[in-house]
Order: C-alpha cells, then sequence, then structure tokens
C-alpha cells in the first residue's frame, strides 16, 4: 500500500529541506557556488531586473580552468545580462559553511544591510540555517531572506523518478544531519 501511495508521501520527505523566503527589496544578491547549471546565477540576474537588488555577488570556488563565480557570470553575459550587474568572488572554499565564513564578511565590508541568498531549491533551508548560524557566530550580521532557484535534477514532486535526484535528496538529507550533529 506505501508503494502505491508514493506520488502522496514522497514529496513531504523533501519538504523540510526546502524554505524559500522569497524576494523583496536588498542591497545585493549573493549566489551560493555548487551550480553547474546556471541556474541560481539565472535567478540571480532576474532579481537584479527586477529591481530587488542593484547587484548579484556570485561566490565560486576554483576549479580546473578558472572560478566557478567567474564562469558563472560570463554563462549569465552569454545569456544577454549585462556584466555590470555581477561581482565576482572567487574562493576556495568547498562547502556552504566555508562559503558563509567568506561571504559574511565581505557583505559586511561591503555594508551591506540586507541580502537574498540564491542557492537550489532542495537547498535552501539548510544554507539559510548555515548563514544564520555565521552570523550568530559573528554576533550579529545582515538581514537575510533565502530565495529558491530551480534545478535541473531536482522537482520536488517527482524526485524519487529520476536518479540524480535521488542522489541530491539522499546528499543533502545527509549534510542536514552532519550539521545538526556537528560535523
Amino acid at each position: 500500500m506505501l508503494f502505491l501511495a508514493r506520488a502522496r508521501w514522497l514529496p513531504w520527505l523533501t519538504y523540510p529541506l526546502i524554505h524559500d523566503d522569497g524576494p523583496a527589496k536588498a542591497d545585493a544578491a549573493v549566489v551560493l557556488a555548487g551550480d553547474l547549471n546556471g541556474f541560481r546565477v539565472i535567478k540571480a540576474a532576474g532579481l537584479v531586473r527586477d529591481g530587488y537588488v542593484p547587484y548579484a555577488l556570485v561566490s565560486g570556488p576554483s576549479l580546473f580552468d578558472g572560478h566557478e563565480s567567474d564562469l558563472a557570470i560570463a554563462y549569465a553575459v552569454r545569456l544577454g545580462f549585462p556584466a555590470e550587474w555581477f561581482v565576482s568572488l572567487p574562493h576556495a572554499g568547498l562547502s556552504t559553511k566555508e562559503e558563509a565564513r567568506i561571504i559574511l564578511p565581505e557583505l559586511r565590508r561591503r555594508n551591506v544591510k540586507r541580502f537574498l541568498l540564491v542557492t537550489s531549491d532542495y537547498h535552501t533551508a539548510r544554507a539559510g540555517r548555515v548563514f544564520r548560524a555565521g552570523e550568530r557566530a559573528a554576533g550579529g550580521g545582515p538581514e537575510m531572506r533565502v530565495v529558491a532557484a530551480p534545478d535541473a535534477y531536482f522537482q520536488r514532486e517527482s524526485w524519487w523518478c529520476q536518479r540524480e535526484a535521488r542522489k541530491i535528496v539522499l546528499m543533502e538529507w545527509l549534510k542536514t544531519f552532519a550539521d545538526a550533529v556537528g560535523m
């Protein structure tokens, strides 16, 4: 019976992973690294275009041929978005926690009071928790809203039907658990 009703209960396994505050006026958008399909940077470009933010700070570690942030910006520019909408923030961080440790001081340096954190929908709840914890550890930080970008492989209502989506859900739950126990 559970197997036959899976379309009703399996989507609920992903609801705790997703937290989308939606856009609002802010000083900047912050695009987290890790999206090899460009949906995050395109979401941020839309936020600039729609007047929510004046620019997007694009995070990205070093790759074999540059930094992910520079490649993401180049992709958005090829799609017709103006290069001046984006600021590259190359770094060596390889996790959301490391990105928070790098990005939050940069936001303070830029005098950002409010920002929109743009990441893939399945990553929104954990990314928000990580950044809020980083702000608490630093004694405060700018006001944040988390904004979800779609993902090429993850759809909440049918994630169990595709191998890549199943891997995404498993990995996000493992990372959520690891964060919860302090790993």
